[in-house]
This record gives C-alpha cells, structure tokens and sequence, in this order.
C-alpha cells in the first residue's frame, strides 16, 4: 500500500466524514481535482499552504484504492504530485492525525509512511 496526504482544515474533514464523502476544498473544487501529497511532500506543502494555520489534520489515505481516478502530475518545482479526479471515499483513509501549528507557524508534521 502506497499512501498519500492530504492536509484539510478539521471542520471542512468532520463535515466529510458526515456526509460519508470528502469533495475537496475550494482550491480543489476551482483546480477540478483534490490535491495530496506524498510523505516526502507533505512538510513543503505545510509551509507553503498553510503557514499559521491551526485546527489542521493530516488524512492518510490508501492511494492503491483510488483506481484511475488518481494521476500523478508534475507541480511545484517539476515534482510530480498526486491529483485525484473525483470525490475521496472514505474507505480508502487509513489514518488521521492532528497536525498542531507551532508558535512560529510551521506543523508538527508526525513521521509518515511512504
């Protein structure tokens, strides 16, 4: 199993989980995909997205489970990025962590499996 990342505000993920769908942020839903990371990705993607932000999580998800749906495109720096084309179903979240804002903005990013 090969996991991804994706770092969501904590209301926007409680709503998910009570619809039983996650349909992306408003960037994701303007871009037409719901934008993830890989575990190599995720600390950049923290610093660059959401510097002093808090009440963030950090949704690990089974990118195996999500077919041709999921494309890995090249983003930022010519690194490729996973993309997915539709709404994530829940069944493939293998994991959610609390990702706490520091006092000089950056998260505490847990150790991630790749």
């Amino acid at each position: 199993m090969r996991r991804i990342y994706k770092i969501s505000p904590a209301s926007a993920w409680r709503e998910a989980e009570r619809q039983g769908v996650f349909r992306g942020s408003a960037d994701d839903v303007k871009d037409g995909f719901i934008h993830f990371s890989t575990a190599s990705q995720v600390v950049e993607t923290a610093k660059k997205h959401f510097l002093g932000q808090s009440g963030l999580l950090l949704i690990e998800v089974d990118s195996d489970a999500l077919g041709l749906s999921l494309r890995f495109e090249t983003s930022r720096n010519g690194e490729k990025f996973p993309h997915l084309y539709g709404e994530l179903d829940l069944g493939a979240v293998t994991a959610v962590f609390d990702l706490p804002a520091r006092p000089d903005g950056t998260h505490d990013i847990p150790e991630l499996e790749p």
